[in-house]
């Protein structure tokens, strides 16, 4: 591979604790949005925790549903959607990911062969939405999708325990322009910063070559994932290439893809179908009277909740039941299924799933020995006569599942979310190159504008490297227009090759403006495209090149021309710096020449230079303004509509967050009422701090909030709860403050004489081994330890005279602080340095030379060294043993144990 093609590589790093390098707290994420269900990986590098990890929802399960749901006036996401989909099919909306970008036809179709009966409209754009609450309110797909990604990044962050706003996610390869940009939008909406992008098989490819050495061998590889609503089988090369790293040789694994071919409309959903119209007939069999249980959303929402679970045990037996209970009108259903009976039903499927495969093994030249590996990801995979059919094709007795078929592509997107991030930083290379899973075209239309063959229409051809920038040039003097499309093949549901269309003005204001100008060649017009790293191309910007040549005055030159390698006068000067320069808002400037001007002047100025006349070409660049004018189901929502989403998802959150509060404060309260309710039926030491008529009153309390927990207090709200909550506290709190100091008061008695007991050891101590300690310090300390020891003997006294249903003579807290601030004394008195002796330096005497007097006085100020470390050193064997039970005085004095202080 070339030097420039290495340089290309994106840089994907290994996800081993010990190659991560040391960063700040930090966390990114990925998110792997499927069709029914999403997974989250987060990368961070917090102490105590794995740096890549797989985000558990609040059913403590890896894997999510990706559902939304509007129910009884609230929203539910994820888990709580689920819980309710088979009992209202028409509130809980699923398949979000492939209702963006598409055509409200398609996206029709798509639900009701599916029998998800959604109340959808079209919208301006052409394309879907879907209405709630009867009708009051319809979200677009990506409200809907901005809901499920705030889902995953909830559960993200919760896991992370640190805020995420990074993240990566991975898509479908035949995801189009419209469906990218979709997502990116739904992030926008969420408040999510995308990183990237990635595709699915490309997020495999990392977590397969991650821990792999390619040096000595490379390699084919097939990614094949079947999942829930498409396949796709993508070839991929890994190698690996020599590069100097701080004057060393080093190899660095990379990879690339280099073609991928799909299915969208097959995957596990498409089984699971055929299995619900199978007994969807059989019941309607056993009902008799002409009755089509198809006709209701909520019977078939029961039977595909069952035919799931009867696929997943089929993977694993010959055959399986499934039991439906009040299927349609309170009647029940139960059957059973043998394997081969389901093999039958799904008979066409298995030739199409062996197709991306063929077409990828057609279109590369390779043949089925030359391919490394097929690795198998995908929940579909898991079906055993697949499996059989891909042996059967392959050649070989064994597949590749070296990869989790559920978490390969959202472990290998953390890592691309890793490198991408400024927070993490991480060292060994994984090289990869992905490519635009479609190619596209460029068109230009406008007024006289003559189609110039020799202008490459091929603007990205397919599998074109991620990230990349196109340029075209065409020759026109009027506005004109821009459109793109899909080269050959086009996205699931899209009917129109044509994504995007812009037109561009200012080239005719700027034409006729320097028409009167010696124009010496014809007018261009330059457009710049970018491909970025998500597969998603733009136009960033264009302007008009306009040529001129002029003579210009300019000092002669007494130099010897070599008539051979003279260049021609007019030739072009467009690149040099000094002729070209850029008009802004219609005004032209010449910045290069100016300054030449100018040079020329001073130079006649201070001397009469002869000068000539030379025909110079000045190149103009002019801005030109790019308006999008692309209409249809591809078009982004504007500017005012996505305003105006954002506030209802606020809304929305807030109104979230409100329930999530409302619904702890509730189960605050009903935990305290069952635990104090036990306390009080079981607790002896209850009725020790208490009077009957308390426990009476308090007793009679918890049943009445409990009466109005379960009837009025069902839709209350989160200051009702709390109330309730701080009432029952006022009684209950005063009689478990007395139970809890029933037992901590002596335990803080007890500490506190032993401490005092100590500390007539630790004053002993002072007087043998620091006698430097200032007296009235030591007395400071032995007033104040006198003065503990006299209230705690006095609050002891009036403690026993107290009942213990009344409220305590003195607490537990009180005692701990007394003793706390005297050990504050005692540790200051401790802290007392030694004070260094008073050296007397001898008198100077006049015989002697400045050299002695200068020895005489160095010798002296390091006489008395040894002797205070002398003194430091007998001071600490002295006192350690004879001061153990001095415990607290630790602070700044090495001499004395630690004590264990509250």
């Amino acid at each position: 591979m070339g030097c420039g093609a290495k340089l290309g590589f994106l840089f994907i790093l290994v996800a081993i604790a010990s190659f991560f390098a040391p960063a700040a707290e930090s966390a990114v994420a990925s998110i792997d949005l499927g069709s029914e269900s999403l997974k989250v990986a987060v990368v961070n590098l917090k102490p105590g925790q794995s740096p890549i990890s797989i985000a558990i929802n609040e059913m403590s399960k890896r894997k999510s549903p990706s559902l939304v749901a509007f129910h009884s006036g609230n929203r539910l996401l994820g888990e709580e959607a689920a819980g309710i989909a088979a009992r209202y099919p028409d509130k809980v909306f699923s398949q979000v990911r492939d209702m963006i970008g598409k055509p409200y036809g398609h996206v029709k179709s798509l639900l009701d062969s599916q029998y998800l009966p959604f109340d959808l409209v079209e919208d301006s754009r052409g394309s879907v939405g879907i209405r709630i609450d009867g009708g009051a309110t319809v979200y677009s797909p990506e409200e809907l999708l901005a809901m499920v990604l705030s889902y995953a990044m909830g559960l993200a962050e919760s896991h992370a325990r640190v805020p995420v706003k990074d993240v990566v996610i991975s898509v479908p390869p035949y995801f189009g322009q419209a469906e990218r940009k979709a997502v990116m939008q739904a992030a926008q909406l969420a408040g999510i910063n995308v990183l990237a992008l990635i595709n699915e098989h490309s997020g495999a490819a990392l977590q397969y070559g991650i821990d792999k050495d390619f040096s000595n061998e490379s390699r084919h590889v097939i990614i094949y994932d079947m999942g829930s609503g498409s396949t796709y089988a993508a070839l991929v090369y890994f190698s690996a290439y020599n590069t100097k790293e701080f004057g060393k040789t080093v190899s660095v694994n990379q990879f690339q893809v280099k073609d991928v071919r799909w299915n969208p409309e097959l995957g596990g959903q498409t089984m699971e179908l055929r299995l619900v119209e199978y007994f969807a007939d059989e019941f309607n069999k056993q009902l008799g009277n002409g009755v089509d249980v198809r006709k209701s959303p909520k019977a078939m929402a029961k039977l595909k909740k069952q035919v799931k679970r009867t696929k997943e045990i089929l993977s694993a037996n010959t055959a399986a039941p499934i039991s439906v209970e009040s299927l349609y009108d309170d009647i029940d259903f139960r059957s059973t299924i043998s394997r081969e009976k389901f093999e039958e039903l799904c008979g066409d499927l298995w030739e199409q799933s062996l197709v991306p495969l063929k077409e990828l093994l057609k279109h590369s030249g390779l043949k089925i020995d030359e391919i490394y590996a097929v690795e198998l990801i995908g929940g579909a995979t898991r079906v055993p006569k697949l499996q059989a059919m891909l042996q059967e094709f392959l050649g070989r007795k064994d597949l590749d599942k070296h990869l989790d078929a559920d978490e390969a592509t959202v472990l290998g997107a953390s890592l691309h979310a890793a490198n991408l991030s400024d927070g993490i930083k991480l060292n060994r290379k994984l090289g990869m190159i992905d490519g635009s899973s479609y190619g596209f075209l460029v068109d230009f239309d406008g007024p006289e504008l003559v189609k110039d063959e020799k202008i490459d229409l091929q603007l990205v051809p397919r599998m074109k490297k991620l990230p990349s920038k196109m340029f075209r040039s065409i020759k026109h003097d009027k506005d004109f227009e821009v459109s793109l499309r899909y080269e050959n093949d086009l996205p699931p549901g899209t009917s129109s090759s044509k994504f995007a269309q812009f037109s561009i003005s200012g080239l005719t204001e700027a034409s006729g403006k320097y028409s009167t100008r010696n124009i010496s060649a014809p007018i261009k017009a330059n457009l710049h495209f970018s491909l970025s790293r998500s597969g998603i191309i733009s136009l960033d910007r264009a302007e008009a090149v306009i040529e001129i040549t002029e003579w210009v005055e300019v000092p002669k030159k007494n130099i010897t021309v070599d008539t051979n390698s003279a260049e021609p006068l007019n030739s072009s000067a467009e690149a040099s710096p000094e002729n070209s320069s850029v008009e802004g808002n219609g005004n032209l400037t010449a910045e290069g020449d100016a300054k030449n001007s100018k040079s020329i002047e001073e130079e006649q100025s201070d001397t009469e230079v002869n000068t000539e006349k030379v025909l110079k070409k000045k190149t103009f660049r002019v801005p030109l303004k790019v308006v999008d004018k692309f209409t249809g189901p591809g078009k982004v929502l504007s500017k005012d509509a996505l305003s105006e989403a954002k506030l209802r998802l606020e809304e929305l959150n807030k109104k979230d967050a409100e329930r999530r509060k409302t619904a702890e404060l509730k189960n605050n309260l009903e935990e305290y009422i069952y635990s104090t309710r036990e306390k009080l039926e079981d607790s002896l030491e209850i009725a020790q701090v208490s009077t009957e008529q308390e426990r009476q009153i308090f007793s009679e309390k918890l049943s009445e909030v409990q009466d109005w927990l379960y009837t009025d207090g069902e839709d209350a709200s989160a200051s009702e709860f709390k109330e309730r909550l701080d009432l029952l506290k006022a009684i209950g709190d005063p009689i478990f403050f007395r139970l809890n100091e029933l037992k901590e008061r002596p335990t803080s008695c007890e500490y506190a004489q032993i401490y005092l007991s100590e500390l007539q050891q630790i004053v002993s101590n002072w007087e043998k081994n620091k006698p430097w300690l200032p007296k009235d310090r030591i007395d400071e300390v032995l007033t104040e330890a006198e003065k503990v020891k006299t209230w705690l003997d006095q609050k002891e006294t009036l403690q026993k005279k107290t009942p213990d249903f009344d409220a305590p003579a003195f607490t537990s807290a009180e005692v701990y602080l007394k003793v706390s601030k005297l050990q504050d004394k005692v540790a200051s008195v401790n802290r007392i340095p030694k004070p260094k002796p008073k050296i007397e330096k001898p008198p100077k005497e006049e015989s002697q030379s400045k050299e002695n007097t200068t020895d005489a006085s160095n010798s002296a100020s390091e006489k008395p060294a040894p002797e205070e470390q002398s003194t430091s050193q007998s001071d600490q064997p002295t006192e350690k043993p004879a001061e153990p039970a001095d415990q607290t005085n630790t602070s700044g004095d090495e001499n004395t144990e630690p004590h264990d202080e509250l």
